[in-house]
């Protein structure tokens, strides 16, 4: 059995790392979505792994990004990754969709995702429209994707960066 349970970055971070390394090798790090990555900190709260036996075997992380001008908040979504022998169902999409409703929960207003739209638009994403969104790096516009987390959130225009993870009081 499978539990999509939140991160605990002192159990889980190491083997969330050799997941990443083994599904997508060396050169995930030049990717211009790991641009919007380099010096931020995920909101560890929102990210989700899958377990099988106290094992990860899926996770998906969130990272706080600002859009356009205006510097309006969103989530940033990923990596995604599951591990070799449980590909093809939907855990990845039931690991997104986890991640999605804590953010929701945690107020952010608008997801944003590099992703194929033939496997995330069935959980909600849109394409962004064209030209729209600028990301730090090349990247395929099709590919760009967003969902609306709170009810009148849109998708502003312009620049993505990061952002200042949120400071949770406790």
């Amino acid at each position: 059995m499978i539990e999509i349970v939140p991160e605990i970055p002192a159990q889980h971070a190491d083997a969330i790392e050799a997941l990443y390394d083994r599904t997508f090798g060396p050169g995930h790090f030049a990717k211009t979505a790991e641009r919007l990555r380099e010096g931020s900190a995920r909101v560890t709260h929102c990210c989700q792994v899958a377990l099988q036996s106290d094992q990860v075997v899926g996770a998906c992380r969130i990272w706080p990004i600002v859009i356009g001008e205006t510097k309006a908040p969103a989530v940033f979504v990923g990596p995604l990754a599951v591990a070799k022998d449980h590909r093809g169902k939907t855990l990845g999409q039931d690991l997104t969709r986890a991640a999605l409703k804590a953010s929701k929960q945690d107020g952010w207003p608008l997801a944003l995702i590099v992703g194929s739209p033939a496997y995330f638009t069935p959980i909600g994403f849109q394409m962004a429209p064209t030209g729209m969104i600028q990301l730090p790096g090349p990247q395929d516009a099709s590919r760009i994707l967003f969902l609306p987390l709170q009810e009148g959130a849109e998708l502003p225009a312009g620049g993505v960066q990061t952002a200042p993870p949120p400071r949770i009081l406790v």
